[in-house]
């Protein structure tokens, strides 16, 4: 199928995500150009959708709506505005201070809205709750015991003196933390999270999520603290985050009904299997109707592809240099399971100051460093937003997260069976009891997570060749096979969008993400 002449420019946008629908929604309120987007699933929002299973809601991976960018933060404020009444947990645990919108929508009334959520995210381990990222508090040296305390001091002095050269994310965990501190924290989980030893994966991965966040400036401001009150230029974890009334996909759907709206056009069920070159230049690309099985053909004047990149290039037909290719078509994923458990209780004791109206604990996230289980981590989504749950306060639904490569053991074994692994997990962590699980559901996400190991090592040269392709920008998190949050992954959208509009270099899309700033620290 050709889109016909309209005698304005158009873009074809690969993926309906985060990346592809700013894109089309940028280009609909700031140029002339009609975006088409082909999306290859049925679903807006990319890994950001929210899935319903039985009157309830699975956030995949957990989405916080929080950005230092004004940009997106009015873009996201435009289409869900942010709460101006209590929500159905606010009123009820008669929460004080909340920074409501005045005139802004009522949660227990309207659907479009974003709820102010505050931020609690812990560590499980040695069956006791550290705070996330580690914080030094007496909590934490009571929690670790003395030995463990007097290794964390004595190694993280060792890193601050003897830097190691930073050739892996070991590396850069240790000269931050110290070994014992990452012997603790950091090796066992990510090597479950990548599947990969720290010693083996890019230092690079660090720079992107961690960034400047280390014990010693966890350290100094936990001391300096109580000499900053009044002053605004303290810099701290994020307190609170915005989310959507029903979950993260609310907003995406919101936003393609708007693109439509627009006069954009969204295809579903379309994978592009086939991009053709002219002259160094794309010259149209093909896709499949997954519906009726028929080839399309598109045209247009720029391509912005938020595909992953090993994808990309198996579609991609040209003079492409064999060992770029080659470097692309092997680019390394971690592929991502959840497991949706609505269960009676937590067998969890909620000891923080924070109250919830199930009962229980307060996080939204767990992170599960337990060495003798392989769930990740573990999401509570009555925390998120209590419209997540069809009954808030009788019952708790929760998340459990597994990394997995694609047809792995644990990524083939059935539904029914890997459901009864992951409740024998939380089990035995003592979690959950077996008496009070109601209902479950397995979802499967293939290529969550762009990888930095293996032939990611020289990716530099395929970025290098995607550069030189004029008609092209590549965009999101699989598009950059970089490990964007869902802002960056806007963020690098609008930047094309510069781009097109000829009000930045082409560069300008692969700068996005790389502050020196964790992502959640805030100023």
């Amino acid at each position: 199928m050709q889109e016909e002449s309209t005698g304005k420019k158009t873009a074809v946008i690969i993926g309906a995500g985060p990346a592809g629908l700013t894109a089309a929604y940028t280009l609909l309120t700031e140029t002339d150009v009609k975006p088409v987007i082909l999306e290859a699933d049925s679903y807006m929002g990319g890994i950001s959708r929210t899935v319903q299973y039985n009157g309830h809601r699975i956030d995949i991976g957990g989405h916080r709506f929080f950005s230092k960018s004004t940009e997106v933060n009015r873009l996201w404020q435009d289409l869900l505005p942010l709460q101006g009444k209590p929500s159905l947990d606010d009123r009820e645990l008669d929460r004080q201070g909340l920074p409501l919108a005045e005139g802004g929508p009522d949660p227990e009334i309207e659907d479009t809205v974003m709820l102010i959520r505050t931020r609690i995210s812990r560590i499980l381990f040695s069956g006791k709750f550290f705070d996330y990222p580690i914080s030094m508090k007496v909590r934490t040296f009571l929690n670790m015991g003395f030995r463990r305390t007097m290794a964390a001091g004595f190694g993280y002095m060792k890193s601050a003196i003897f830097k190691r050269p930073e050739k892996s994310l070991e590396d850069f965990y240790i000269n931050r933390f110290g070994k014992p501190l990452y012997g603790m924290f950091f090796e066992d989980y990510t090597e479950k999270v990548w599947g990969v030893h720290p010693s083996r994966l890019s230092a690079d991965w660090g720079a992107q999520r961690v960034k400047g966040l280390s014990l010693g400036k966890t350290l100094l401001n936990a001391l300096t603290k109580p000499f900053r009150k009044g002053k605004t230029t303290e810099t701290s974890l994020i307190e609170q985050f915005h989310y959507p009334k029903r979950g993260p996909g609310q907003y995406w759907e919101t936003m393609a009904d708007k693109v439509r709206e627009l006069g954009g056009i969204i295809l579903t069920d379309r994978s592009v299997e086939g991009i053709h070159m002219t002259d160094g230049k794309i010259a149209s690309l093909e896709a499949t109707d997954h519906r009726t099985g028929l080839k399309e053909t598109y045209t247009a004047d720029y391509y912005l592809s938020s595909m992953p990149i090993k994808d990309l290039f198996g579609a991609l037909d040209g003079d492409v240099p064999e060992a770029v290719r080659q470097t692309a078509l092997t680019l390394p994923y971690r592929d991502f399971m959840t497991v949706g458990l609505l269960v009676n209780k937590l067998s969890l004791e909620n000891r923080t100051k924070f109250a919830t109206i199930h009962g229980g604990v307060p996080d939204c996230w767990i992170y599960i460093q337990e060495r003798q289980v392989r769930i990740g981590r573990l999401q509570v989504f009555n925390n998120w937003s209590p419209y997540m749950v069809a009954d808030p306060h009788q019952t708790v639904w929760i998340g459990l997260e597994y990394f997995c490569d694609e047809g792995d053991d644990f990524w083939n074994m059935s539904d029914e069976d890997f459901i009864r692994f992951s409740i024998d997990e939380l089990i035995k962590i003592n979690v959950i009891r077996e008496e009070d699980v109601l209902d479950s559901v397995r979802l499967r996400v293939k290529k969550a997570y762009p990888a930095y190991h293996g032939s990611y090592a020289d990716f530099d040269g395929v970025r290098d060749y995607l550069n030189q392709i004029p008609n092209l920008l590549c965009i999101g998190r699989n598009g950059q096979h970089r490990y964007n949050n869902m802002d960056h992954s806007m963020l690098t959208a609008i930047e094309a969008v510069r781009v097109i509009q000829g009000q930045k270099p082409r560069e300008a899309v692969w700068d996005v993400n790389s502050e020196k700033e964790y992502h959640e620290q805030k100023s």
